[in-house]
């Protein structure tokens, strides 16, 4: 009897290992594969994630939710089935991520939605198309042909995006609902409202901002290319809101409305944009203005408020070369009464072509003339 018992109990023991759930460290060492939407929450439970080709259903969010430290592999494109509601297409979240996009693709089927009015009408287009909430690197992914806006990035800790392929280019020409337009429209590339964010070496064409800064500190935006669009821009800015510490560097824009511009909401009270720096920009093709500063927004060279005080604006370190078109303004401010402050060196700004513009109510830029 005394050994049946003992068998009996070593049985129960061996059951009882059997049975015992594998530890977080454990789970979290696995790979986890997406091939479809149905796989993500077993996926996000590792540690590594590896993305397949499939279509995300219309309607629907492919949201990763990540373990900190998780890396993330494309090794497939990822297309987006149509239907008219407000997004986000993609959204991933989670702290010191590593996401290589290995050069795939995110489609967002923008042909689909485009009627010339972006998000001022037509049909409800998903905005943004991609939403990044992460820290540390997410590198050489390609979004082509968003609804609308591309990428809203809200890092919780510092992260730097680099070597992206941002492809609205099929929206510069119009189609049967944009009246002659660009179907394409508010297409920003990157908008940020964040911090301690770096993006480099990356290539936007599309029809609105490359860059819109609308609150945040420690932005560096360096050696991107924009094409086709509205130039680099802080803001539009609201009220209530601090912009500091940015360095828009060693980009090349091609053939967009302005280069570079700061632009605040004429109602906008209670803001402060200071110690802005570009250094080494390069735009060509440029057709309204080479540099516009304007605190009219959404007006341009309206009445400006004076509501968001404007500082430390300068052109420093290596020349910023910019050519306008022969009816364009080299560069117009548009400063509210007293909320331009302070002496702004813009030594190192060139510009060519067209014609001078306005500086109102401003004296203090030094080292430059039209």
């Amino acid at each position: 009897m005394s050994a049946f018992i003992r068998v009996a109990t070593l049985l129960v023991l061996a059951r009882a290992i059997i049975a015992v759930p594998a530890s977080d460290s454990d789970s979290a060492s696995c790979t986890g594969t997406i091939s479809s939407l149905d796989d993500v929450d077993d996926a996000v439970k590792c540690t590594t994630v590896n993305i397949n080709s499939f279509t995300v259903p219309a309607g629907e969010t492919f949201n990763l939710k990540l373990k900190d430290g998780t890396t993330v592999n494309m090794q497939g494109d990822v297309t987006f089935a149509v239907k008219n509601w407000d997004g986000p297409l993609f959204q991933v979240s989670g702290k010191s991520i590593t996401f290589n996009g290995n050069g795939h693709t995110f489609d967002g089927n923008g042909p689909s939605y485009w009627d010339g009015q972006g998000g001022n009408g037509g049909v409800t287009k998903p905005a943004p198309m991609m939403k990044i909430k992460i820290s540390g690197t997410y590198t050489n992914v390609k979004v082509k042909n968003s609804p609308a806006r591309v990428y809203s990035v809200s890092n919780p800790a510092p992260l730097t995006i680099s070597k992206l392929t941002i492809d609205d280019s099929e929206g510069d020409a119009p189609n049967s609902k944009s009246n002659g337009k660009p179907a394409g429209h508010n297409t920003d590339g990157f908008d940020c409202s964040t911090t301690d964010l770096t993006i480099e070496d990356s290539t936007i064409h599309n029809q609105d901002d490359c860059l819109a800064i609308n609150k945040g500190s420690n932005i560096v935006f360096q050696r991107n290319t924009c094409i086709g669009g509205h130039g680099i821009s802080v803001g539009s800015i609201s009220s209530d809101v601090t912009v500091s510490g940015i360095v828009i560097q060693d980009n090349t824009i091609q053939n967009n409305d302005q280069a570079l511009r700061i632009k605040t909401k004429a109602s906008a009270s209670d803001s402060t944009v200071t110690n802005i720096t570009y250094s080494g920009n390069t735009g060509t093709g440029l057709r309204q203005f080479g540099v516009l500063i304007d605190q009219s927004y959404p007006d341009t060279l309206g009445k400006p408020g004076s509501g968001v005080k404007l500082s430390d604006v300068n052109f420093i370190g290596n020349t910023n070369s910019l050519s306008v078109a022969s009816d364009a303004m080299r560069v117009a401010v548009n400063c509210g009464s007293g909320s331009c402050t302070g002496t702004w060196d813009w030594s190192a700004l060139k510009v060519s072509g067209g014609k001078a513009g306005p500086i109102t109510n401003f004296s203090g830029i030094k080292n430059f003339s039209q």
